[in-house]
């Protein structure tokens, strides 16, 4: 089912945001088989908590196939926007540090990729003063993704930095001249006002910005522990970084029902379906034929089945996550190549948008 969003243009017009996106990713697919080289990817994870297996499915091993093709893959760690719907940025270095461990893990190769963090490129965030001058407040109050967010934030009042976060992401983005954004369904308003803010700059300014395209994903859900969306504030994800013992008693205690023939139904058992999917995912199988085979076999035999699948699938990366651990000098000057290429792109397109506008900024 798609859904239907207000682009932010200052306009009353509707589109169906999905469904174009939808086609578009597909057209986006083929060419980047043809011809990577020509885009630019830019994504990333704050660093709030561990990465889990929610997040590998998700996102992260699309990043890897990415690069793998050839594409120009930009990560960025947001360190600033930890202060998005929390007062304070608790253990940030140790989560960065635990998040570079992880993309390395999966693959993430940092002569094919750039890793780096908000705070190490000035530039980039000083792109947020002309960015926000370009949209109107009614648009930023308007956006769907933000007002979901505000409504689970954790705080009872969440601070401005919540409305300007879409045009702190056009500035992650535009910063350099990303062309293609990987996001799900929910995030499209905010690549929304990316490409809004990188429109009206052009026509006000001169052309210095892509408008970019959003890769929709056909990313599985993954629910908790407790049948909720998995996530790291919750308390109810599988970590990248958990070892095998902790996996096993992780999905022992996770969430099914009473019935006891297991079968692959995500609206009816939402938890079930959920483990089921995860071992499929994991083994690269179908749902529907990992669900038949386990068949009466009940809750036990299938979290059984889960737990193999999860360990086997995970084993490689956590044996690659644990040779790095023991040499963080090299993990941390990953971090510090990646701040140093952004760095550079970031300065060189802040002089240009300061050429085009005059030098007022």
């Amino acid at each position: 089912m798609t859904t239907t969003a207000t682009v932010a243009t200052g306009t009353a017009d509707t589109v169906d945001v999905a469904a174009s996106a939808r086609r578009r990713s597909a057209d986006l697919e083929q060419q980047i088989q043809q011809d990577p080289d020509r885009f630019r990817v830019m994504t990333g994870d704050r660093p709030t908590g561990p990465l889990h297996l929610g997040h590998y499915f998700g996102t992260l091993h699309n990043r890897v196939r990415l690069q793998d093709l050839g594409v120009d893959v930009f990560v960025i760690i947001a360190d600033y926007q930890v202060l998005t719907d929390r007062d304070v940025a608790d253990r940030l270095t140790e989560h960065m540090e635990a998040m570079l461990l992880d993309y390395l893990a999966i693959g993430i190769d940092p002569a094919r990729s750039t890793v780096f963090n908000h705070s190490a490129v000035p530039a980039l965030n000083q792109l947020l003063l002309p960015f926000l001058s370009l949209v109107s407040v009614a648009e930023l109050n308007r956006n769907p993704t933000v007002k979901d967010e505000i409504v689970h934030s954790r705080q009872s009042a969440v601070s401005g930095l919540m409305f300007t976060y879409p045009v702190h992401q056009a500035a992650d983005i535009l910063f350099c001249k990303g062309n293609l954004v990987p996001v799900g369904q929910d995030q499209l308003p905010h690549l929304e006002v990316t490409r809004t803010v990188a429109r009206r700059f052009n026509e006000r300014y001169g052309a210095v910005f892509p408008e970019p395209d959003a890769l929709l994903s056909d990313a599985p859900l993954l629910l908790g522990t407790e049948g909720t969306k998995m996530s790291k504030s919750r308390g109810n994800s599988i970590a990248l970084g958990a070892d095998a013992d902790e996996t096993a008693r992780l999905i022992k205690g996770a969430k099914t029902d009473a019935e006891r023939y297991i079968t692959y139904d995500p609206e009816n058992r939402p938890g079930v379906s959920s483990l089921v999917l995860l071992a499929a995912l994991c083994l690269d199988r179908d749902p529907h034929a990992v669900a038949e085979e386990i068949g009466g076999g009940g809750a036990a035999a299938l979290k059984r089945t889960v737990t193999e699948a999860v360990n086997s699938r995970m084993a490689p990366i956590r044996a690659r996550r644990a040779e790095y651990a023991r040499d963080m000098g090299y993990v941390r000057s990953v971090l510090r190549a990646g701040n140093e290429r952004a760095n550079g792109i970031a300065a060189a397109t802040l002089d240009e948008v300061r050429g085009v506008m005059g030098g007022g900024i």
